[in-house]
């Protein structure tokens, strides 16, 4: 078992890979953070809660999942027996190589659990393992090269993965699902400029009570919820690993002025942008 912390937002070198303890990760559950590191991970054990960008996840025994550059992590709980086992590409990795197979920024994924077969989970964990080995050797059998083969069958595999999401879905919901899929895609992209829900009608080219009423549906939740949610986990972010003055955060999160950005920030976490900063 690894002693090292594994790194908040970016991972140090080209590539880390190694395993975590339920313990460990729950270090990093005080507040959400914007990962600058490709993370694939398998829990190989024991249960944990999470939110990815805006969707609240659970995650179970032999459940593995991806998370991209630029994603939004708040870490709720591990249980004790949690393990995790984890590769982790920096963006520096991204930067200075070149792939035969990456999926684009911005394409359709999933932020829940990868529900994996006992027998693919096994397999997912003899390469990690593996690879821990061949990481731990001295000198290390493994380079910033023959990473990059890794990272393309992962990324492949990955692909798959959603493609057979699509090829199984329900088709009666498919357009409902799809329409939200969009929706909240579009959010992420843009919650520092467009605030209205009438904005993403507009970019969607749907009528507004549309597009409401079928994201209530298929998410539990208003449409305007979903945006606000995008804009205070930007906030809470930028609030505790960075040291921008509020009013510089309330720019960069698209409000004309401070009070503004207050005044949003308390009416939905009771307290101040300053007060949550020193909590």
């Amino acid at each position: 078992m690894q002693d090292k912390k594994i790194p908040l937002l970016d991972c140090p070198v080209d590539f880390l890979i190694g395993d975590a303890t339920g313990k460990l990760m729950n270090e990093y559950g005080r507040f959400p953070c914007k990962i600058m590191c490709n993370v694939y991970a398998l829990l190989v054990r024991g249960t944990a809660k999470a939110t990815v960008n805006i969707t609240k996840c659970e995650y179970h025994e032999n459940d593995a999942f991806f998370l991209e550059p630029g994603t939004f992590l708040l870490i709720h709980e591990f249980s004790d027996d949690a393990l995790v086992y984890y590769i982790l590409f920096s963006s520096s990795f991204w930067d200075k190589n070149t792939f035969t197979y990456r999926i684009p920024f911005g394409s359709p994924k999933t932020e829940g659990p990868i529900k994996l077969s006992a027998e693919k989970a096994d397999v997912f964990k003899g390469m990690l393992e593996l690879l821990m080995k061949a990481s731990n050797t001295t000198p290390p059998m493994l380079s910033s090269e023959n990473m990059v083969f890794v990272f393309n069958l992962l990324q492949s595999a990955y692909a798959d993965y959603l493609r057979s999401i699509d090829e199984s879905a329900d088709k009666p919901q498919d357009r409902r699902t799809e329409l939200c899929r969009e929706y909240i895609k579009l959010v992420m992209e843009h919650y520092a400029e467009w605030h209205q829900v009438s904005n993403y009608a507009e970019e969607m080219r749907i009528s507004l009570p549309h597009l409401c009423s079928t994201v209530k549906q298929v998410c539990n939740r208003t449409a305007g919820d979903i945006i606000d949610d995008a804009i205070l986990t930007d906030a809470k972010s930028q609030l505790k690993i960075t040291n921008l003055q509020i009013k510089e955060i309330a720019m960069s999160l698209g409000f004309e002025n401070v009070a503004f950005f207050n005044r949003f920030f308390k009416s939905h976490m009771g307290m101040t942008p300053k007060m949550y900063r020193n909590s």
